[in-house]
């Protein structure tokens, strides 16, 4: 009987703490998350606007992560092969690290170093985050050429739906 109810309680915890899919799959960006600021390598402060404006016309994967997610490492090398995969995308990665210090370090230890790296310096909470319905990572969107979305949720680089957007918009 214990160990049932040893069981049942871990699936309850599983269950709570997984990541759930949005009930309104958003297709643009609210003007206050256009607004959301992140910070580059160099510590240097820029909107999700400006890094959109900076890939407009292009097909733009956006990849949410940290290095202390195990899930989010996991994944990792099955990104990279959607990056090799797709060499006419272009791909940006948002990191929820709890410090620059973690920021650097990590995309030192897992050769981050030579992508489109930024991170919220304002912490998971922010206005960005919270308009895309972030609730765990890592999670992918595909932005079109116009920087409307055009595939909201996937939490894996593995998701067909991925491919299919990037395929749609390519034709």
């Amino acid at each position: 009987m214990r160990k049932l109810l040893v069981i049942f309680m871990a699936g309850i915890f599983g269950l709570s703490y997984s990541q759930k899919v949005p009930t309104a799959l958003k297709t643009g960006f609210s003007k206050e998350a256009l607004q959301q600021k992140l910070e580059d390598e160099e510590g240097k402060s820029i909107t999700v606007q400006q890094i959109l404006d900076q890939h407009k016309g292009k097909v733009l994967v956006i990849d949410f992560w940290a290095g202390w997610c195990r899930d989010c490492l996991k994944a990792l090398p099955k990104a990279e092969v959607l990056e090799k995969n797709n060499p006419n995308v272009d791909f940006v990665f948002l990191s929820l690290e709890r410090s620059k210090e973690g920021f650097d370090k990590s995309l030192v230890r897992f050769n981050m170093k030579d992508k489109n790296n930024y991170w919220f310096a304002s912490g998971w909470k922010n206005d960005f985050n919270n308009y895309v319905d972030l609730n765990w990572i890592p999670r992918y969107m595909v932005i079109d050429q116009k920087s409307a979305i055009a595939k909201y949720y996937a939490i894996s680089p593995e998701d067909p739906e991925i491919q299919q957007a990037i395929d749609h918009l390519l034709k």
